[in-house]
């Protein structure tokens, strides 16, 4: 339900009461007059008040989207930057156009680690290797995967220490940039509890709401810092 519904709901409710006066009233109605009839409101503002609610429930729920979509891109962008050690999830933002349907290399195919240095995938079907070969390329992971007509081969070459600081760096800046991006969906949200507030939500109302956006948004940079942490240990671990 959106503000302005909500809005409209809170504006239309006498409007609705005295429409049915109006038909009760009327000679083509009931004929009654409009002395003997009372109107009750009880029950409006316990009403209003749940919509009022619904309405925080709701953009909260919109803000913990966003947030949560701004974490699942972290993570795929954490695990585009290689630690050194090879791990299947290297792999993992790989596509292979699969008989007409984009197709993540795991539903097709074994992915192993051999040893620290070294992934072999060998897929179910071996007329789909040049395939795999071709996406891994084009994916531009800096791998040179290495095709033999039974599996493909990927050699991941170790890492200087200036290298590893760097990849450091690197997943740093997107927890950053993933920071603010749940920061501007805390803004937004807050925004939307303001409007609310203006629309008639009460002050204990309103600043409750805030709170429980900041609650929730203290959580996902907890999970951003959590992210971050675990990929520059995966990269430091020599």
């Amino acid at each position: 339900m959106t503000p302005e519904n909500y809005l409209l709901k809170k504006l239309m409710l006498p409007d609705l009461k005295l429409l049915k006066v109006e038909k009760i009233s009327n000679k083509n109605g009931l004929g009654f007059s409009p002395k003997r009839i009372t109107v009750s409101t009880a029950g409006i503002a316990k009403m209003i008040y749940k919509l009022a609610d619904d309405q925080v429930k709701f953009h909260l729920a919109i803000a913990k989207e966003q947030m949560e979509e701004s974490i699942k891109h972290l993570e795929v962008v954490l695990a585009k930057i290689r630690a050194g050690k090879a791990n299947p999830q290297m792999l993992g933002s790989v596509q292979v156009d699969y008989y007409g349907t984009s197709t993540p290399i795991s539903q097709m195919a074994n992915v192993n680690t051999p040893d620290a240095q070294t992934i072999s995938i060998q897929p179910w079907d071996k007329s789909v290797l040049q395939d795999i070969e071709k996406a891994i390329m084009e994916a531009n992971l800096g791998f040179t995967p290495m095709n033999n007509g039974e599996m493909i081969i990927i050699n991941i070459p170790p890492l200087t220490e200036e290298r590893r600081l760097e990849l450091v760096k690197q997943a740093k800046t997107e927890a950053e940039h993933c920071k603010v991006s749940i920061r501007n969906a805390r803004h937004k949200a807050n925004d939307e509890m303001k409007k609310l507030g203006k629309e008639g939500l009460s002050e204990d109302m309103e600043k409750d709401a805030e709170a429980e956006v900041q609650k929730l948004t203290d959580s996902y940079i907890n999970k951003t810092d959590d992210h971050f942490s675990s990929k520059e240990k995966e990269i430091l671990t020599i």
